[in-house]
Parts: C-alpha cells; sequence; structure tokens
C-alpha cells in the first residue's frame, strides 16, 4: 500500500448547518493557506451568483452562509479535453495550490462508459483514449503534492461484470463489448495508479463505494483487482450522504476484509449477526441478524438491532486492518434521505433537507482515516 503518514486530531461532530469558519477568501487572486492545508479553489459561477441574488434579496445571512462554505477546501472534477487539456487545467490547480501552500485534491472522473451512461454520462471513448488523458493529468501534476480521487463509482459500477457472488452487473450498454468491458475497466485503473504513482508526491485512492452499496467482501474484491495494494487507499461516499459513523465502521470492515484475503466470507453490512457474548446475540440470538439500516447511525451499543455492530470485530477476529481510506462529507451532515412512499424518487441527486458534514481536514483522529473531504461540490447540481 502506497501512503505517507498524517498527525490526527479528533474531529468533533457533524455539522447540519454551513461552517462557522471562513478560512479563504472566495475569488481571492492571491490564494492564502488554510488551517487544514488543503486547497481551496475559486467558487463556481453560480455560488457567486447565488450570493448576489440573495443579498439583492435583504438576505445576507444566507448570503454569508453561502461565502463560508464556498470558502472551504474542496475538490477540483478534471472530467473531459484533451490530454493537453487535462495538463493544463490541472497544472493550474497545481501551481495556484502550490502559491497558498496546500494539497489539491483531484478527481478524476472520464473513465470509458462513466456512470454506465446515465445522468453522468461522459468520459474517453477507448482505452487508449483514457490512458493518455490519464497521462496528461500526470505531466499536470507533476512533483507537486496532490490527493487525486481516482474515478467515482468505477468499482461501484462496472460494465458486464459478474460479482463476487456471481450475479451479474445490471450496467450493459449496448456501446460495450461483453466479453472485455470489465476487464478493461480493471486495466485502465490498474495502468492509471502505475502513471500516477511516477509523480513521487500524488496519492491516489480508488472507489469503495459507501455503505449502504456494495458488500464489505465484494468491495474488497474489486479494489484488489483494480490494484489497491499500489495506492495511497480507497475512498468512500463520494457525491453521496451515508452517517460518518457509518462510514468509519464500513471502511475498516473493508480494510480488515482486504487484510484476511477471504473476501468471499467477510462479514457485510446485508447480514448482521454473531455468537454469544455480543450485543447482537442478546438482541436476537446468537448468528441471527439482519441488515444494518443506511437511517440511522451504528455503533455497538445501540439497542436496535438494524444499527448494532458488535458482531462485527469478533467474526473478523484478529485480522488486523491496514489499507487506509478517505471519505467525502459534503453533504452527509444529516444522513442520507429516507424517500416517502412515491415512484422513482430520486434520493441519488440533491434529495432535500440534508447538511454539510464534517469539515475538510487531514487531522481525523483516525490511523486509518487519512482525510474527510469535501469531494462533491455542496450546492452543486
Amino acid at each position: 500500500m502506497r501512503r505517507r503518514s498524517v498527525g490526527h486530531i479528533v474531529l468533533s461532530g457533524l455539522l447540519g448547518v454551513m461552517m462557522p469558519i471562513l478560512w479563504a477568501v472566495p475569488g481571492s487572486a492571491d490564494p492564502q493557506p488554510t488551517a487544514t492545508g488543503l486547497y481551496v479553489p475559486p467558487p463556481q459561477p453560480g455560488a457567486l451568483e447565488q450570493i448576489d441574488q440573495l443579498e439583492a434579496d435583504g438576505d445576507q445571512a444566507a448570503a454569508d452562509l453561502i461565502r463560508k462554505m464556498v470558502g472551504q477546501p474542496q475538490a477540483v472534477w478534471v472530467e473531459s479535453g484533451t490530454p493537453k487539456q487535462a495538463e493544463k487545467q490541472v497544472k493550474a490547480t497545481m501551481k495556484a495550490a502550490r502559491h497558498g501552500k496546500t494539497v489539491p485534491v483531484l478527481v478524476l472522473y472520464n473513465i470509458p462508459f462513466r456512470d454506465c451512461a446515465q445522468f453522468s454520462a461522459g468520459g474517453a471513448t477507448t482505452v487508449e483514449e483514457y490512458l493518455g488523458w490519464v497521462n496528461g493529468v500526470a505531466r499536470g501534476i507533476g512533483g507537486g503534492r496532490a490527493m487525486v480521487i481516482l474515478e467515482p463509482d468505477g468499482l461501484g459500477i462496472i460494465p458486464f461484470y459478474t460479482d463476487i457472488n456471481g450475479n451479474p452487473e445490471w450496467c450493459q450498454p449496448g456501446e460495450a463489448d461483453p466479453a472485455t468491458a470489465a476487464a478493461d475497466r480493471f486495466f485502465m485503473l490498474n495502468e492509471a495508479i502505475d502513471r500516477l504513482n511516477r509523480q513521487p508526491r500524488a496519492d491516489v485512492y480508488l472507489d469503495g463505494t459507501h455503505s449502504a452499496w456494495l458488500g464489505v467482501g465484494d468491495a474488497a474484491d474489486r479494489l484488489v483487482k483494480a490494484g489497491v495494494e499500489r495506492a495511497a487507499g480507497f475512498f468512500l461516499n463520494v457525491s453521496n450522504y451515508q452517517f460518518t459513523t457509518n462510514l468509519l465502521h464500513y471502511g475498516t470492515w473493508i480494510s480488515k476484509c482486504l487484510a484476511s484475503g477471504d473476501f468471499v466470507n467477510c462479514p457485510n453490512q446485508y447480514w448482521n449477526g454473531g455468537p454469544e457474548g455480543t450485543k447482537i446475540a442478546d438482541l436476537l440470538g446468537p448468528w441471527t441478524g439482519v441488515a444494518l439500516s443506511p437511517y440511522g447511525e451504528w455503533s455497538d451499543e445501540s439497542d436496535d438491532p438494524a444499527l448494532n455492530t458488535s458482531a462485527y470485530d469478533v467474526r473478523f477476529g484478529d485480522v488486523v486492518p491496514t489499507t487506509h481510506f478517505v471519505i467525502d462529507t459534503s453533504r452527509n451532515g444529516l444522513g442520507p434521505w429516507a424517500p416517502p412512499a412515491y415512484p422513482d424518487p430520486q434520493d441519488w441527486c440533491n434529495p432535500p433537507g440534508r447538511g454539510l458534514g464534517p469539515r475538510p481536514t487531514l487531522d481525523t483522529g483516525n490511523p486509518l482515516v487519512d482525510a474527510y473531504l469535501w469531494v462533491k461540490t455542496p450546492g452543486e447540481s
């Protein structure tokens, strides 16, 4: 596993409202160091327009909240263009971050059949085109320090893939070759890691999905096939809303599963049971269980069987986790939205009443968690 050590400080609480501290001046031409050491990109035009409109309407309080929000460190998405265009975009970000003595978070989102050609369709059209584009990104990074989020959904949605349990992937785009599409996906991610690793200070993280998506063993299996042992680790919850507490459990279980090597038999969040002496056994009886619910925070002490995690450490035994991960906390302050009972609730995209999660930081208080990051831009549709 390729990583660098960082210090850790306990982060206090989830925040369901806008952040109370402004660390950088939005839109400033002279980037300033941030308290976290993470890069604050210029705010998007839509955010500035909304601030102007709120001030024109006399709602200064709301305008100030958005101003504080866009003043937090956030990721820069690199999603398209030629290799030279990608190199230029990344090089400009690296220059700005270096000037402010900060570390940028770069999201690479251009793999063929991105999002299975659905709502976020796009991406390169061939393996060769994609790897050429990654090469451009790598040249843009150069010798600078960067955290790289490599292809959100890249392992959660794989064209024509059969998962660890023998279930065929639902993603079967007509333009993809069923015989090669899944193998191509793993090949591209492995090659991308190797190319980015040639940049001496780039830390690359692979897609570990989130705690309400892939089962632990399935996520671990896909990560290994994509080359996680040569990466800094994996990322969780990009563009989603799962509770940070639950993601800490899930990420730790994936890390333990990776260490165990027995991916098929790793405990997972969809079957929660355990032997005598665990809280879940007291609640349900030995080795009976229920799926964990995403609509509450998990703990070893919960009296709700759907939130109790006491059996997992027992079932993993003495396996020691070593693979690190980062968590997107940009929109998870209040956890996931429980959709009302009507068709097609679309809880994947800007569900109502959500809030910002923990501020971006490299000091997480957890030795496995390298950072809490705002990967998805809060407020963006």
